[in-house]
């Protein structure tokens, strides 16, 4: 696994994975439940990446929590299928991370699904929020302006709209 960050222009590309025997459903396609399984490893991917690894959780007894996620399943994709995240960091503040996921098929090169993502930092010994070090608030900062301009592949600040009958 390797960061392809090429000067300001790519996206993290730091996760892989391959769609387990076990996550396959009914319908014959990865169950919905591990494409968060799936995901969470590419935001673990990422984490590692700027600092806030297993050794910062355990020294600092902070973590990263998910606030909020919205999860686009776009095509099935079958047991044995290889797997490749795309990452961008969309925003951060002192206290939070806006991230998006976008899972591609390998084998056949198609999108799969896409997870954007709230993350807080949270001190777990108070139970509240609080500033993450500055050392990484910069690293998450600089891989936001990287991915600024770069086109995402779906839209991202999306909700969901009621069904009106």
């Amino acid at each position: 696994m390797s960061h392809t960050d090429t000067g300001n222009t790519a996206a993290l590309q730091i996760h892989t994975d391959t769609v387990k025997p076990e996550w396959i459903d009914y319908n014959h396609h990865m169950n919905d439940g591990y494409y968060v399984v799936a995901f969470t490893s590419a935001t673990d991917a990422v984490q590692d990446l700027v600092g806030l690894d297993a050794n910062y959780r355990q020294s600092s007894g902070c973590s990263i929590y998910t606030v909020e996620a919205h999860l686009q399943y776009l095509r099935e994709v079958p047991a044995n299928a290889q797997l490749s995240f795309t990452s961008f960091i969309l925003g951060v503040d002192e206290k939070r991370v806006h991230m998006l996921h976008a899972m591609y098929n390998a084998d056949q090169g198609y999108l799969a699904a896409s997870h954007e993502l709230m993350l807080l930092h949270v001190n777990q010994k108070l139970g509240k929020t609080t500033a993450m070090p500055s050392a990484i608030q910069q690293h998450l900062s600089r891989l936001q302006d990287q991915h600024r301009n770069l086109p995402t592949p779906v839209p991202t600040g999306r909700s969901i709209k009621p069904v009106i009958a």
